[in-house]
């Protein structure tokens, strides 16, 4: 895919190398984004997908760098290509799924020049996500109707 493009065209094949790059770039720039639940969910939707078209295969379980509330946490390794990507585990990833360990931190996925925009569209087109949809869904929770405060007098219980 030519990084100048902006969207992806509609005759290009959706690759497994081209998927793998998206999802690659979506997962970097999601590690730093303000509000990273869309890319995060766009990633994993796109690796769900393509984990049941067998284009891509999970491989095993590490702990995890960063476990939240506990001591230790497991997540689920995902080859797609040349690229290695972690997902949440299921219960039944932990049955069928070897252990290995500790992450290698010599293991790197290999340099991609695309722009995050060319990644979300080509992972939107692929499964039928959409951001606005995502957005408006999350502003529906955070809206809340204006309440005037209560002022009581001194000594005066409610």
């Amino acid at each position: 895919m030519n990084p100048d493009q902006k969207h992806p065209q509609q005759n290009e094949k959706l690759t497994i190398e081209n998927l793998a790059q998206a999802v690659f770039i979506v997962n970097r720039h999601a590690k730093t984004a303000i509000n990273p639940k869309f890319l995060y969910k766009l990633k994993q939707e796109s690796l769900k997908r393509l984990i049941e078209e067998g284009k891509a295969k999970k491989v095993g379980l590490h702990f995890s760098q960063n476990p939240r509330n506990s001591q230790q946490q497991s997540d689920c390794l995902v080859e797609c290509g040349k690229y290695l990507f972690h997902i949440p585990p299921t219960k039944t990833d932990f049955v069928n799924l070897p252990h290995l360990g500790k992450l290698d931190s010599r293991v790197r996925n290999p340099k991609t020049v695309m722009s995050l925009h060319t990644a979300k569209a080509l992972l939107q087109s692929y499964t039928g996500i959409l951001e606005y949809e995502h957005s408006s869904k999350t502003q529906r929770k955070k809206q809340r109707t204006y309440q005037k405060p209560v002022f009581k007098k001194l000594g005066e219980r409610y």
